[in-house]
């Protein structure tokens, strides 16, 4: 039975938990607690990840922005985006296929058109493909402390879940880090296919912007045709690694969303999220482990997330990466949820309650515990999360 003392402290234990280790810092701030030096290199790493590179810098030769921040801005520079990205595959004999031949599985959409012999234009979707997935750009606020959490504690935590809530226990994609060489646990992206921040600036610049660099220094073949690199214009790599260096700065030492405001409605709402049982997957707290930089060096914050891969049923998006299967996605992050207009991996829902409605596989008992709310507590809910 829920008396008001119960509750009271109930409620007050949700307060101290969501408060507790948050930043001062506002959206796109750098951490608070950084020295002088660490400062300066924030700001440069800001200036780099919004420079907009041309052609001659090594843009392309496909490509699906000219500067990180044309696809991470909302809220500040580091934000998420409205943005969705494609990707495709298909299933060859019972596998998942790629189809690097075709230029897969990220499509670029934008070319640098006439170089020589060659005209680059954007990639397209090939016919053969069956699969065919959108994804949606995510905030970048706050993943220093995540890259800062040691893999072993995600390790730990996905034991912890498999032995007390084996319904809707994660596991860890253990991908290949290219800074070592050596396999390591996946945290970022949708299917937490890359291991740490270093890793990610070198991948997206690649990727997302098609210049090489040492870590990843050979270019995407547009649409799979490699004898088109023939007219690439810069020699690769195309960064010597200072680039991608900068954004590593700026993402590692990019402030967390800065604390939610919460009235009791919202507070009521965690009460409900929990009992709901959202928070076995979002999970509200975590702690990162030693640091050289002070500001990331065990800090308790509140990402709402697990980091690790759930089977989602329908809700996923049937592209493999690493350890992660087609039905598998990384539970998202729900800090700075406010500032998001559309949600889950492809952007489908317009609302908070739509996206958890859509919930399937280890999701769909929590969401079929949503749908049958009494209005007042789902709207308590919807308010907590649209505070975060």
């Amino acid at each position: 039975m829920n008396t008001p003392r119960r509750m009271a402290c109930r409620w007050t234990a949700a307060a101290v938990v969501l408060l507790a280790g948050t930043s001062r810092a506002d959206f796109g701030d750098p951490l608070v607690g950084l020295t002088a030096e660490q400062l300066a290199r924030f700001t440069d790493g800001r200036d780099t990840f919004e420079e907009v590179e041309g052609v001659a810098d090594g843009l392309g030769p496909v490509f699906n922005a000219d500067s990180c921040a044309a696809c991470h801005n909302v809220g500040a520079t580091g934000g998420g985006s409205d943005l969705v990205e494609t990707r495709f595959g298909k299933i060859t004999a019972g596998a998942f296929d790629p189809m690097v031949s075709h230029g897969g599985s990220l499509i670029q959409a934008k070319g640098i058109g006439v170089q020589g012999a060659c005209t680059f234009v954007g990639e397209q979707v090939p016919a053969e493909a069956t699969i065919r997935a959108g994804r949606r750009t995510t905030p970048l606020f706050g993943l220093g402390l995540v890259d800062s959490v040691p893999g072993v504690e995600l390790l730990v935590l996905a034991a912890i879940q498999a032995r007390f809530q084996p319904a809707t226990a994660g596991r860890a994609n253990i991908v290949t880090d290219v800074v070592t060489g050596r396999p390591a646990v996946g945290k970022f992206g949708w299917k937490s296919q890359v291991p740490n921040l270093m890793h990610f600036s070198g991948d997206a610049y690649l990727n997302e912007m098609g210049i090489t660099s040492p870590l990843f220094p050979n270019e995407n073949c547009p649409q799979g045709d490699c004898s088109l690199l023939a007219c690439d214009p810069v020699a690769d790599p195309e960064d010597d690694g200072t680039d991608v260096g900068r954004f590593n700065d700026f993402m590692r030492l990019l402030a967390p969303p800065p604390r939610p405001r919460l009235g009791w409605a919202e507070l009521g709402g965690s009460v409900v999220f929990d009992r709901l049982g959202c928070a076995s997957c979002h999970v509200r707290t975590l702690v990162t482990g030693p640091s050289p930089v002070e500001a990331l060096r065990f800090r308790v914050f509140q990402p709402f997330s697990d980091f690790l891969l759930h089977d989602m049923g329908s809700l996923g998006d049937g592209i493999e990466q690493g350890l992660a299967r087609g039905t598998e996605m990384r539970t998202a992050p729900l800090w700075g949820l406010r500032l998001l207009t559309t949600f889950l991996h492809d952007g489908r829902a317009t609302t908070i309650a739509d996206a958890i409605l859509a919930h399937d596989g280890q999701g769909r008992a929590a969401r079929n515990r949503f749908a049958a709310l009494p209005a007042d507590q789902r709207a308590r809910l919807l308010k907590f999360l649209g505070a975060l």
